[in-house]
């Protein structure tokens, strides 16, 4: 079985579109959140990711177009493109955002998914190993899958000095998960800030245990002319170019 892996979509349609495209045959689709937000797209985002019958978690901006956060949380741009984004989506793409847990266990409980983190699924960013290894207790699943920070990385738990490290996710190269727990995170798909401008996925075999991690090159101008026609915030529009 080949799961596609993807995460923090941002309502960027021409990103997620040449994720399907580039991705090969796949048996389901897993999300780990953030499908709305920042972008100029979210009602297509939501029905395309929605015709795949994903396995999907609720992701901080998710929730904030939903008035589950306060918005006084988020910075002037975001706050200002959630707010864009809660007016134009349709009645039936909010019910489904509403339905979205904020953590699933899945594949006879040997993953985890999740936004933030296991500890605090729609909020906390896993961006060092001291914050993954304290997360590691707050999942007995092998692996857990996480979004949130739009950087791709693998960490590592070590059981004999109870400890957790950070790789950096190889491009194109598998990864095997039957050794160690991990905890995962594929990148964004709609809003990469790692440096690298190119959308970003990840394909998992469940037949063979392993996770492999992917980039590709979309139309960036494309996602900022609609975006400039939304009037979305600028500093949007323009980190897009740089992944960051």
């Amino acid at each position: 079985m080949r799961i596609l892996i993807v995460s923090d979509i941002h309502a960027n349609l021409v990103a997620f579109e040449t994720v399907l495209r580039n991705a090969g045959d796949f048996d389901r689709i897993w999300c780990l959140g953030d499908i709305v937000g920042y972008g100029p797209e979210p009602n297509t985002c939501v029905e395309k990711l929605r015709a795949f019958d994903p396995i999907c978690v609720a992701g901080n901006h998710d929730w904030a177009v939903l008035d589950k956060l306060d918005l006084e949380e988020f910075n002037p741009d975001a706050r200002r493109a959630a707010i864009w984004t809660r007016d134009q989506l349709d009645v039936q793409n909010l019910d489904w955002l509403h339905s979205l847990p904020e953590q699933l266990p899945t594949q006879a409980e040997r993953f985890t998914l999740t936004h933030g983190s296991p500890r605090y699924p729609i909020w906390e960013y896993v961006l060092t190993p001291a914050v993954a290894r304290i997360n590691f207790d707050f999942f007995d699943t092998h692996v857990c899958l996480i979004g949130h920070t739009h950087v791709p990385v693998l960490y590592r738990y070590h059981p004999d000095d109870h400890s957790a490290t950070a790789e950096t996710l190889p491009e194109d190269i598998p990864v095997t998960l039957e050794s160690d727990r991990m905890m995962i995170n594929p990148g964004s798909v709609g809003q990469p800030r790692d440096g690298d401008a190119r959308a970003a996925f990840a394909i998992l075999d469940l037949d063979e245990m392993m996770l492999t991690h992917h980039r590709v090159e979309y139309n960036i101008v494309a996602t900022q002319l609609k975006m400039a026609e939304a009037k979305l915030p600028a500093r949007l529009i323009t980190r897009l170019s740089y992944g960051w």
